[in-house]
């Protein structure tokens, strides 16, 4: 099929909404000293990170949005039913990066901390990335061979060259300037694609496959790191893929969340002794919005289903190239999400609906409350819903398929993960900068579907959100409100506050955090 773009009329009918009139807006060197070992044996490595992710959104998660990829690796892999992230994207880059918690290690630039490629390279790695690197310094001067992407936080799936939201610039709105692209170690700012069929998830896919295909008959095995843009606001998709989509959201978000969760709880992902969360407060049931109200966020669900459907069919066309090169069996996959779903309302084309180059939408509370079932609350929050997601591994002939495991993981793990499978050394220096010890510890022996031993505590931190969890306790807070305690082999949804029953706790929690805030200010 011909996916050119349409015009905007056509791709208004072809979606299903008619509008009449629309205006177009207008660490090397540690690495170099480092022997490197062996590469025959180690597996090569897949990575993949969706962006702004609900916990229910792909199939093998209870949703409903077609993603067979994700879930055949799911049924040949493992799931974990609790794995967190930092829950922001810039921070769970760089914790996942370097095995380091970001505010320790240097949210933005990462300089306390020894990235998976950099330790990787140095035993014989070919390290290719694809996709949204959101820090400063290029992957290309953080060990990585190979760069192709959005080193920007977000940008016009279409047209990466756009400004960074339609309508800024205008009177009383502050402009900001293009995107950060990057091709290999070249900065683009202001990046647009000579492709008339240019669309990020290809993209990135696209260039994954052609390293592939360039580098397979090296002898080293090979990590690719991909973490698309995908479903994270601006909502643009191809017209084909919304169409599979269009009205199936009628059904509402309050129905869409019972039927997930049924789902859930039939798949063995949520006990069914939780009960799934109510609507957030702030959302209005979908029985008191008009039809008119209705159609339009059917079509912002259908365009977001849409986004997850095309990052599945981009990681699909990666699986198959590493099938083709026969390097599949030998072939570590993970899949995980920066955050959970987001409530953020950047709508600046509000006449203007999502899904063509020139609409700049979100996803909004409404249907992110619904992403994140069963849990509460959204990404930049320390709640499930903020830093709980799916996280996938599938490794032929080490991880028994079709497991699932409750055992406790945080991205920190990766790194620690990659250390043990390779046989990697984590370097105490890198260009004469100390750096800070690992914090997280080695996911394989859940691989193996033995049980490790968990984290003595897990912390979070961004902007005014905080947590810290040890066994089965969370102890979590927004701004300026009380910390909640929760008991989360009791109850995983965090329905029932026990701060009041449990003085001592929360406050032996709440220095236990002030303790790791202090520890992470601390230079090198």
């Amino acid at each position: 099929m011909n996916r050119t773009i349409q015009s905007r009329r056509d791709f208004l009918k072809t979606i299903g909404l008619g509008i009449a009139s629309l205006t177009l807006p207008g660490c090397i060197e540690t690495a170099k000293r480092q022997k490197p070992r062996s590469s025959a044996g180690k597996p090569n490595i897949i990575l993949i990170m969706a962006d702004d992710l609900g916990y229910s959104d792909i199939g093998c998660y209870g949703g409903e949005i077609k993603t067979p990829n994700l879930d055949s690796l799911a049924e040949n892999g493992l799931r974990f039913t609790q794995f967190y992230n930092c829950a922001k994207c810039s921070p769970t880059r760089a914790t996942l990066l370097t095995g380091q918690y970001d505010q320790a290690v240097g949210v933005q630039n990462m300089q306390y901390g020894a990235t998976f490629a950099e330790v990787l390279r140095a035993v014989g790695y070919r390290t290719i990335a694809s996709g949204k690197w959101h820090q400063s310094p290029l992957p290309t001067t953080r060990g990585f061979d190979r760069y192709y992407g959005l080193a920007d936080g977000c940008c016009n799936f279409w047209n990466p060259g756009m400004t960074a939201r339609p309508g800024e610039g205008e009177p009383g709105r502050k402009r900001k300037s293009p995107r950060r692209w990057a091709i290999e170690d070249k900065v683009i700012m202001g990046y647009v694609p000579e492709d008339k069929n240019f669309y990020t998830t290809d993209a990135f896919a696209d260039y994954a496959v052609e390293r592939l295909e360039e580098y397979k008959n090296e002898d080293k095995p090979f990590l690719l790191y991909l973490p698309q843009t995908a479903p994270h606001y601006p909502l643009h998709a191809w017209p084909e893929d919304i169409a599979r989509y269009r009205g199936k959201y009628k059904i509402g978000w309050d129905e869409l969340r019972r039927r997930r969760y049924k789902r859930q709880t039939k798949m063995g992902i949520i006990d069914p002794k939780y009960a799934s969360s109510p609507r957030d407060e702030k959302v209005p049931a979908w029985d008191t919005l008009s039809d008119s109200e209705r159609d339009k966020a059917d079509l912002t669900m259908a365009v977001y289903a849409a986004m997850v459907d095309r990052m599945d069919q981009a990681v699909g066309r990666v699986f198959e190239k590493v099938r083709q090169l026969g390097k599949w069996e030998n072939t570590l996959v993970i899949f995980l999400a920066d955050n959970g779903g987001c409530a953020e309302t950047p709508n600046t084309t509000p006449n203007v609906p999502p899904g063509p180059v020139e609409s700049y939408r979100s996803l909004g509370p409404a249907w992110a409350n619904a992403s994140n079932t069963p849990y509460r609350k959204y990404k930049s929050t320390d709640y499930e819903g903020g830093n709980c997601t799916p996280f996938i591994a599938h490794w032929p002939g080490v991880i028994k398929p079709g497991t699932m495991t409750d055992q406790v993981g945080h991205i920190i793990d990766i790194l620690p993960t990659f250390m043990e499978i390779t046989g990697a050394a984590y370097p105490g220096e890198i260009e004469g900068r100390k750096l800070k010890p690992v914090a997280g510890k080695s996911l394989l022996p859940v691989f193996r579907g033995e049980q490790r031993k968990p984290h003595d505590v897990l912390f979070w931190q961004y902007g005014r959100a905080k947590a810290v969890r040890t066994g089965k306790w969370k102890l979590v807070k927004y701004g300026d409100a009380d910390w909640e305690l929760y008991d989360l082999e009791e109850d995983r949804t965090e329905l029932k506050n026990l701060a009041g029953q449990y003085p001592q706790r929360v406050e032996e929690m709440t220095a236990m955090w002030n303790d790791w805030w202090t520890k992470c200010r601390e230079k090198g």
